[in-house]
């Protein structure tokens, strides 16, 4: 047996509707510009070709109604509203038909980032790590099945600031669909469970401040909740 010299990080997860046990986050992708009027609100021009990815660690994941300091580094905070899903089988090099039968569940999530930080790197073609990989940013509902939500695309995506109306749009507006996505990050990436997704997000984001309350949701999935407490 394995011993740590100091304590093992704990392993983070995610409930599934339904479900006693919960479901283990290995991995977390992230899908940008994957709406074309978001694309165009960041003044940057959509890749039909393939989807863009960048990653988060597990270890920023934080539960839904839950009070996430604003974080230091950062005066311009954002919000992004989002489909996420979960792996639920073994997938590498898949088709769209075997991609699609791998997706376990769904969730709303928002991809909380400093967006400063972000657009520096981004003008100097460095990794978004600081802007992206903040603790408390990958923000998860619990998950609902798969086989319960039925065809991804009718289904309205939103998010409210304060009861503001900020992003509103349609799963059917992703440039790239959940099939598409699982299939071709399933080229470089031998795909399991654990694997979550993070689809990107619609036009409308903006920066929120201490005491802001976001919510969001997404048709016939739980809603998401998070509020925006003091700098430590």
């Amino acid at each position: 047996m394995t011993t740590y010299l100091f304590d093992e990080p704990k392993t983070q997860s995610i409930p599934v509707k339904g479900e006693a046990a919960e479901y283990p986050i290995t991995r977390i992708f992230c899908v940008g510009r994957n709406y074309a009027a978001h694309a165009a609100e960041m003044g940057v021009e959509v890749d039909r070709e393939a989807p863009f990815y960048f990653t988060k660690n597990p270890q920023t994941y934080l539960a839904t109604g839950a009070t996430l300091s604003y974080p230091p580094g950062t005066e311009n905070f954002h919000y992004e509203m989002e489909l996420t899903l979960v792996i639920g089988k073994p997938v590498f090099r898949a088709s769209v038909s075997e991609a699609k039968d791998a997706i376990y569940a769904y969730g709303c999530s928002l991809d909380m980032t400093r967006r400063d930080l972000q657009l520096v790197a981004r003008s100097k073609q460095r990794p978004w790590d600081l802007g992206k990989d903040v603790e408390g940013s990958a923000v998860f509902s619990p998950l609902t099945k798969a086989a319960e939500v039925g065809e991804v695309g009718p289904q309205r995506i939103w998010l409210t600031v304060n009861g503001e109306t900020k992003q509103d749009a349609h799963l059917s507006d992703l440039i790239h669909n959940v099939a598409e996505i699982v299939a071709d990050l399933s080229k470089y990436y031998h795909l399991a469970p654990g694997d979550v997704i993070m689809t990107g997000t619609p036009a409308g984001v903006g920066p929120v401040v201490a005491g802001d309350v976001i919510e969001g949701g997404i048709d016939g999935l739980d809603g998401i909740a998070l509020t925006i407490g003091a700098a430590e």
